[in-house]
């Protein structure tokens, strides 16, 4: 076989001036790509090039840290900032600075219709989250009043929950949805009732000195283990009418949860600042 694999540089441009650029071979098929072939053949039998230090290519300092990964893919890993773990609420508070007051019970936090929106007390900007959502087993409603919820990072941009299995209503305000903005790529919900994972790779926008963008704010989504948000980029925050606008804010903003009057839970939140 011809090995291809060791043709210089030098050797390809001589490829090319064989079949394009000899005006006797113009009218010669065959003799042309026989010269061709066999200058293929020759280099094969040249001894590879070892020209060159590849120690000028190898980074050792610095060293990456050491991170401990969690037992499976849900499980926090060393560094990472655990938010809730089934028991308290204490890195919660109400979106008004008032008290946590939705309930807890059985490893879950639950939406208590009407109590308002959830907050971290901690702010977060560029980040990686995992937090795992659930929907009524008691199907109410339909479209977007049927398991809806929200989580707002940085406050402000929503990553849709609703229950949309076997659930009409528009592609862009679906599950998995960056809401009125990006539909995700294919719908992968669960029955409702099922525990759902979103996990998430997160990107704050920039701004100028003089309070205008430098940068967009980008997401990466896979809700239940599959991709459905690519690193796509914000048009700005959730805007329910009209079109986002991006508006400086802080490096970073609370984590928020929505109150959308559905009982909606979540559990096994956790978060690693990037």
């Amino acid at each position: 076989m011809i090995n291809q694999g060791r043709l210089s540089l030098r050797q390809a441009l001589v490829i090319c001036y064989l079949s394009d650029l000899v005006p006797a071979l113009k009218n010669c098929m065959k003799l042309k790509w026989l010269l061709i072939v066999l200058f293929i053949h020759l280099c094969s039998q040249l001894p590879a090039q070892q020209n060159g230090d590849p120690k000028l290519t190898e980074i050792w300092k610095p060293v990456p840290r050491v991170v401990s990964p969690g037992a499976t893919p849900s499980d926090a890993p060393s560094d990472a900032i655990i938010l809730f773990n089934g028991k308290d609420a204490a890195s919660w508070q109400n979106k008004n600075g008032n008290a946590f007051n939705w309930k807890v019970e059985s490893g879950a936090m639950t939406v208590v219709p009407n109590a308002g929106d959830i907050q971290t007390k901690e702010g977060f900007g560029d980040c990686q989250l995992h937090i795992e959502w659930r929907t009524p087993a008691e199907v109410s409603g339909e479209g977007q009043g049927r398991g809806n919820s929200g989580i707002f990072l940085m406050g402000r941009y929503e990553l849709q929950v609703l229950d949309s299995y076997n659930n009409n209503t528009y592609s862009n305000g679906q599950a998995g949805s960056i809401y009125k903005q990006h539909m995700p790529a294919v719908n992968v919900c669960k029955p409702p009732g099922q525990w759902q994972t979103y996990d998430i790779v997160f990107t704050a926008p920039l701004f100028n000195q003089d309070s205008t963008l430098k940068s967009p704010a980008r997401i990466t989504v896979f809700q239940n283990g599959v991709l459905i948000q690519n690193n796509v980029e914000l048009w700005g925050p959730m805007q329910f009418i009209g079109v986002p606008k991006y508006e400086k804010h802080g490096n970073k903003e609370s984590l928020l949860l929505q109150d959308h009057h559905n009982a909606v839970s979540y559990r096994n939140i956790w978060i690693r600042p990037l």
